[in-house]
């Protein structure tokens, strides 16, 4: 998922793997801002992306949330669904307009009995996925707000989201809030590092958008906090006043 902290290439299901499990799953397209499911409910199977962005999200308390991961083409979300008695850890919502695939437990068995070395693929990835918020909590634990920030600004430039054709990444209203919770910090700390950007050369402001310099000047910047050093924070003060605006 995007959230891996390392800044390594992608892991994601092959095409090719995805293209046989088709065959067990249903497939759904979903709208832009439709809701895929909610935290607590029944849950059974997991969900894997062939187009688009799901947005995983916790909500805190009314008008709070924090968002763990996204999971884009190639990748899945709603795993606790192979687990018994399951129930939905987040709310999942489609970002933009998203096609998926959908195994219920019951044919991710049947795939595995007749396509054990596709299903080993499937099971490989929802790994990989898991380690991937393994270190995104390891990131909340041990970073401050500016290196999480930059951190996820280099993943998003990575995968080529918010990005223009000169390689910035371009943080309008949405894209903001949508950063805000992947760093899991308050708009006005988010604001200051970005501030800090502005008056180092890293970012400009034009009007409500705010242009991220390219990935490369962003990554030299987060090496050489690394080589500072990892500073812990307190997790729970953060994630508590997270404001989302709808």
């Amino acid at each position: 998922m995007l959230d891996a902290g390392t800044n390594q290439p992608e892991k994601r299901l092959p095409a090719d793997v995805a293209d046989v499990i088709a065959a067990y799953a249903a497939k759904a397209t979903w709208p832009a801002g439709f809701v895929v499911y909610q935290r607590g409910a029944h849950a059974d199977g997991v969900f894997i992306v062939r187009r688009g962005r799901i947005v995983l999200r916790s909500r805190v308390k009314a008008g709070r949330a924090f968002v763990p991961a996204l999971a884009r083409e190639g990748e899945t979300f709603g795993w606790e669904g192979l687990g018994a008695n399951a129930r939905y850890a987040t709310d999942a919502r489609a970002d933009e307009e998203s096609e998926t695939l959908y195994l219920s437990g019951a044919r991710f068995r049947e795939l595995l009995r007749e396509q054990p070395q596709h299903a080993l693929a499937l099971v490989a990835q929802m790994v990989n996925e898991r380690t991937a918020l393994l270190e995104k909590l390891r990131e909340l634990a041990t970073l401050s707000v500016e290196q999480r920030l930059i951190s996820s600004l280099v993943r998003l430039a990575q995968a080529r989201m918010f990005t223009t054709d000169d390689g910035r990444i371009a943080l309008g209203p949405a894209q903001y809030r949508l950063l805000c919770e992947l760093v899991g910090a308050t708009r006005e700390s988010v604001s200051l590092v970005l501030t800090r950007l502005v008056a180092e050369g890293l970012a400009e402001r034009s009007g409500t958008t705010v242009y991220v310099a390219p990935v490369s000047a962003l990554a030299d910047r987060l090496d050489s906090h690394r080589l500072d050093g990892e500073m812990p924070l307190t997790v729970s003060s953060e994630m508590a006043t997270i404001e989302v605006r709808d």
